[in-house]
Parts: C-alpha cells; sequence; structure tokens
C-alpha cells in the first residue's frame, strides 16, 4: 500500500454527497491518492463517476463532504489540476493547428519561451513533435486525444483526471493510449485519477483500484493492484495474477449492480 500519511497525499475526498433535491448521486466518498500515485476508478454504468471527477475538478459543487488538493481545498478548478474528457474532438478547435492547440491554456499565463518549451516537451511525450503543424481533423481519433492529453500535460499538473478518455477509439488504438499513459505517469511523476468502464484497463493501468457502487455512491472497495511496476500488454495480462485481480474486480461490480456489500 503506498504512503498515505497527511505529508504524502496529494489528493484527499473526504465524505462527499452530492444530491440533486431528493435525489442522492453520490453518498459517502472518501478516499486519498498519494503524490505520483495512478488511481483507476470502476464502478457500474451509472453510478456518478463523472459527478464524482467533476466534484473532484471543483466544476461542481458537493453538497457535502471536501475535496482538498495538496492539503487546500478545492472550490473551484485548481491550477494544478487538469482534465482529459472522453469527448476530446469536442475539446480541440478544428481551426487551430494541434501546436496551438496544446499551447491554448498557457497563452494567458504563460511567458513565450516558456510556453514553447511546455509544448515542445509535451507533443514528444506524446509522439506528435512531427504533427505540430497538423489540424485535428486530419487526425485519427487516437492522435487526437493524444493532442488532448498533450494540452493536459503543457498545463504542468500536479494532478491530471481522466475521465474514460479511451472509450471511444478501437482496441488497438486503446492499447496503445494506456501504455503511453503509463509512460506519461512515469515520465512526469505526475498524480493520475484514471475513471474507465474497463475492468482489465482499471486492473492493466492502476496502482490501486476503487470500485464504486451502485448510486447512492459508496466506496465498495479500495483495491491494491499488486502487479509488477513494469507492464505490458502481453506479459501483463497473461499473468495468473492479473486474472485473478480483474474476475475480483469483476465480482465487485456484479455485486454493485445487485446493491449488496462486499464480503467481510
Amino acid at each position: 500500500m503506498p504512503d498515505q500519511t497527511p505529508a504524502s497525499q496529494m489528493l484527499r475526498v473526504e465524505g462527499l454527497q452530492k444530491s440533486y433535491g431528493d435525489f442522492v448521486a453520490l453518498q459517502d466518498i472518501s478516499f486519498t491518492a498519494s503524490q505520483g500515485e495512478l488511481v483507476c476508478i470502476v464502478g457500474p454504468s451509472g453510478c456518478g463517476k463523472t459527478t464524482l471527477l467533476k466534484c473532484i475538478a471543483g466544476l461542481l459543487a458537493p453538497s457535502s463532504g471536501t475535496v482538498e488538493l495538496d492539503g487546500a481545498p478545492v472550490t473551484s478548478p485548481p491550477k494544478k489540476m487538469a482534465v482529459v474528457f472522453q469527448e476530446y474532438g469536442r475539446s480541440l478547435m478544428p481551426w487551430m493547428t494541434v501546436r496551438r492547440n496544446v499551447e491554448l491554456p498557457l497563452l494567458r499565463t504563460t511567458p513565450a519561451p516558456e510556453r514553447r518549451r511546455r509544448v515542445d516537451e509535451a507533443l514528444e511525450a506524446v509522439g506528435l513533435a512531427a504533427a505540430h503543424s497538423k489540424y485535428p481533423w486530419q487526425l485519427s481519433g487516437g492522435m487526437q486525444q493524444r493532442v488532448a492529453i498533450a494540452r493536459a500535460l503543457a498545463y504542468d499538473p500536479e494532478v491530471l483526471i481522466m475521465d474514460e478518455p479511451f472509450a471511444a477509439v478501437d482496441a488497438q488504438t486503446r492499447a496503445d493510449l494506456e501504455d503511453l499513459v503509463r509512460d506519461i505517469w512515469a515520465r512526469f511523476g505526475v498524480t493520475v485519477l484514471f475513471v474507465t468502464h474497463d475492468i482489465d484497463e482499471s486492473v492493466y493501468l492502476g496502482q490501486r483500484v476503487i470500485v464504486l457502487s451502485m448510486s447512492p455512491t459508496y466506496v465498495q472497495e479500495d483495491l491494491v493492484i499488486d502487479l509488477p511496476e513494469e507492464r505490458d500488454q502481453i506479459g501483463t495480462r497473461a499473468l495468473p495474477r492479473f486474472t485473478e485481480l480483474r474476475t475480483h474486480v469483476y465480482e465487485q461490480i456484479q455485486r454493485a449492480k445487485r446493491g449488496a456489500t462486499p464480503a467481510a
């Protein structure tokens, strides 16, 4: 289990609740993420994963409870956090080049030399250095999502939130992007909170997998993924322990769908 002392906690969610009138979407969500940790969140469809992320990112005010980033309460979108959404096509400006899309969040805050350095580093990290002058409509879906990831990296965040970012791409592209996330995580030392509906993806990517219940939502299980830190799509997924972990997570989600509590 990663060190979870207060000094190491980059993100802390405590007693988070979100209600819409009489409807309770999030009942009582509590968890932490350490500095430089990669945590995946899974749960049944409709359990409120996106609502949870919006509360964490300061895009939606919780009804009660707290979110803290590096010890400071989150009450609006924090400067130390970047978000990558599933619908990458809507987040990119089709009339702007790849480079311009990546540097867009920095235009008003970052001097030109530093902006160029950050954009160059981000494009290189996602494998798009040679595509900097192209437009999003000239790129495949997977490459467009790489642009969105590069833009988040150029922001130089301490926490990177990813909301089902690979749901709209094909299986081969998805595998490539999963490895890209792990490469970026290792290279930049950023804390990653990755929401997915894909059980295998959560086990392959994460150091921990947080399983959410059905709405009203709580943390049903916080599971340590005790796989080797070095992972690859063929070898890791062939490990007996990988199969055991993905089966366990699947069983927990099925219990959540039935409204059952986790076994003691």
